[in-house]
């Protein structure tokens, strides 16, 4: 039985409904990167979840559900991610995962806020830059993500149109991570290179 969480991955693939593979980017994920598993709309979900929590498993994946405490709980997930709007089940999420991570999104400074209040142990700013998930909305860019990664008061994870190359803009500010959709759907070297894949515990 896990007695600690597991440490905080700086390499995040976001799973999709309608974009890529998820299993096929999992394959390519190197060991200690993390997976939130999102597919709001799978018809399947619950199943689904169970094949790529086995295979996160096998190949040494950080497995987290989003909005779904009870799933997450049920295939022994090794935590839970909140949409904004969810953030207060946060003390749910940590009666059913002990020991599971838990990561919210927050878009602006009432997210870092309700973030901090419900203490997740990271939490995704987003949009960095243009993204196809939300075509046409108002990105951070470089200089607004760093100012709200300065006031966050939990390690940060850049989310939002981001790549490697994007990822290396954010050098200097307080970001932990990137996490990112379409950029990983086609791993190459260069998509897992540029960052290790996890970092110590906070």
């Amino acid at each position: 039985m896990r007695t600690m969480r597991p440490p905080l991955p700086t390499l995040w693939l976001m799973t999709d409904d309608t974009r890529g593979d998820a299993a096929a980017a999992m394959r390519s994920l190197p060991h200690g990167a993390g997976v939130i598993f999102r597919h709001y709309n799978a018809p399947d979900r619950a199943r689904l979840a169970r094949t790529l929590r086995a295979l996160a498993a096998r190949r040494g994946l950080v497995f987290l559900v989003a909005g779904d405490v009870k799933l997450a709980a049920a295939v022994k997930a090794d935590g839970f991610h909140a949409p904004e709007w969810l953030i207060h089940r946060a003390t749910a999420v940590r009666r059913l995962l002990p020991h599971g991570l838990v990561t919210a999104a927050a878009h602006g400074v009432p997210g870092l806020v309700a973030a901090e209040r419900a203490q997740v142990d990271a939490v995704l700013v987003s949009p960095v830059f243009a993204t196809a998930s939300h075509p046409g909305a108002q990105t951070l860019g470089v200089l607004r993500f760093a100012a709200l990664a300065e006031q966050a008061a939990m390690p940060v994870i850049a989310l939002g149109g981001m790549t490697p190359d994007r990822f290396a803009r954010l050098t200097g500010t307080a970001v932990s991570g990137y996490a990112a959709i379409s950029a990983l759907q086609k791993p190459n070297e260069n998509s897992v290179k540029t960052i290790s894949a996890s970092r110590s515990p906070t």
